[in-house]
């Protein structure tokens, strides 16, 4: 029998579905689940008829497949990757390789990595992002670990990326745990971006009183433009789906988020690096306080909220909540290639920021039109500090930040909350204020801490101690930051 290509440990949908673009492809496949019930099931359904095949033990699988040999993990996060990596080793020989293709947090892949180069395996953790329909035609890619498995993985993930202008959406991010940590500050951004379509949506609702018919033509409409996303596309799509009452569906959907925790991963790194990743940060925190939803319902009785009808030019107002939804969004993704940039500096990686943008444009969750802007600003300078320094992104702040304010304070005469937004608004007038009120903040540290301050009409670098009392004495605290 012919030696499989790649092997494959995990028959969820998302596992099921990449076998089968592999197939598709040319690659045979050899697959197994713990339990034998489900790799029979996907052998004898939806693989009926391919040239995948099953294996039931681990070390079957091993034995079925072509030297150097590539085991793809698409297993649930955490221990259990740990478990199958400890079963594989034993089977495996110097330079086969071992594929993660789950959403492990980076400093799990590190380790791995490390570890597993000690051991003569190359190890690959990979982001793949597209869903179920993703993983079936084309997802979006985003490998890192050891350098030396990317040429022998590469026709393999590259073949079954999504494709944009025939360019791959899947490229080599970087040593150790980039892929992983790209993916975790991918799913970060897909956190803001939907916090941010939530919003849009409730303001057109509960603000202005559109229906969910009327929404969905907004969407759409939107969809047509700067704000043409795949997120946009099928908010405006589950608007007008019905259920078999010919009601919304969407208006008897429980209104308590769930989350896996790649947006908390995220803003926890934000903190470690110190980079203000404040949206993405409020997204998160909206699903939290979302889940409370029988404390909610409780608020809602002693703490009774009237909501304002708005009583303005409806047509206008809607292109001012398109400019804040347009906006926001450009503080996302400012904030998220923010936080890589320093990462990468951080944790010594080379990231190329417009490949990443590439390996977003297509098959993942946040493609968009507007992904192609973002490559071009990283194109044209590569040592770009922030998204919102590039003049395309200068220019379309611009352009939007009126609507944007009125949307924001619209809202809040309404009574409609809109975290994302507000706090897109603040951090965009944060940045260009050449003096932010922290020079209050400092005195208050040295007040009753001693922990010093700098003074502008002195070189930076020094630092300076008062005694506002008379009674505090002259010793100041070390200086150092977090």
């Amino acid at each position: 029998m012919t030696k499989a290509d790649i092997g494959l440990i995990g028959l969820a949908v998302m596992g099921q579905n990449l076998v089968l673009n592999m197939n598709d492809h040319g690659f045979k496949v050899t697959v197994h689940n713990r339990s034998a019930d489900k790799t029979d099931e996907f052998i004898k359904g939806q693989a009926a008829g391919t040239q995948v095949v099953a294996a039931y033990s681990l070390p079957e699988l091993v034995d079925q497949l072509a030297a150097p040999r590539i085991v793809m993990l698409m297993v649930k996060a955490g221990a259990v990757v740990d478990q199958y990596i400890e079963q594989l080793l034993p089977l495996l020989a110097p330079g086969d390789m071992i594929v993660d293709g789950g959403n492990s947090l980076y400093t799990d892949t590190n380790r791995r990595t490390d570890a597993l180069k000690q051991a003569g395996i190359l190890y690959v953790g990979t982001g793949v992002s597209g869903g179920e329909e993703g993983a079936r035609h084309g997802p979006s890619i985003m490998p890192g670990g050891n350098p030396q498995a990317w040429e022998r993985v590469k026709p393999i993930l590259q073949t079954i990326s999504a494709k944009v202008n025939d360019e791959p959406c899947c490229q080599w991010v970087g040593d150790q745990g980039a892929g992983h940590y790209v993916k975790m500050v991918h799913n970060g951004i897909e956190y803001g971006d939907m916090q941010l379509i939530c919003e849009a949506y409730q303001l057109l609702t509960d603000g202005l009183g559109l229906t969910a018919e009327e929404c969905a033509g907004v969407f759409a409409e939107w969809n047509q433009a700067e704000l043409s996303s795949y997120l946009i596309e099928i908010t405006a799509n589950i608007l007008a789906y019905q259920d078999s009452d010919g009601q919304p569906l969407l208006d008897k959907i429980l209104d308590s988020a769930g989350q896996k925790g790649t947006g908390k991963w995220t803003g926890i790194n934000a903190l470690e690096l110190g980079i203000p990743l404040t949206l993405i940060g409020e997204a998160v925190f909206a699903r939290c306080l979302s889940a409370m939803k029988d404390e909610r319902v409780r608020a809602a009785e002693r703490l009774p909220r009237t909501l304002k009808r708005f009583d303005g030019d409806k047509a206008e107002m809607i292109a001012a909540i398109r400019q804040a939804l347009y906006a926001s969004k450009i503080i996302s993704y400012a904030q998220g290639f923010r936080l890589m940039r320093e990462a990468a500096s951080e944790y010594r990686w080379t990231l190329n920021y417009g490949d990443i943008a590439l390996m977003w444009r297509g098959g993942c969750i946040i493609r968009s039109a507007f992904l192609g802007d973002i490559k071009q600003a990283y194109t044209d300078n590569p040592q770009l500090e922030n998204l919102l320094l590039a003049d395309f992104f200068a220019n379309a702040m611009q352009t939007a930040e009126a609507g944007w304010r009125k949307a924001v304070m619209t809202a809040i005469e309404l009574g409609v909350p809109t975290p994302a937004f507000s706090s897109a608004l603040a951090y965009y007038d944060g940045y260009r204020s050449a003096r932010l009120p922290a020079n209050l903040l400092q005195a208050q540290r040295d007040y009753f801490g001693a922990h010093s301050y700098e003074r502008i009409d002195q070189p930076r670098g020094r630092f300076f101690h008062t005694d506002w009392t008379g009674r505090g004495g002259k010793t100041a605290s070390s200086t150092y930051t977090v």
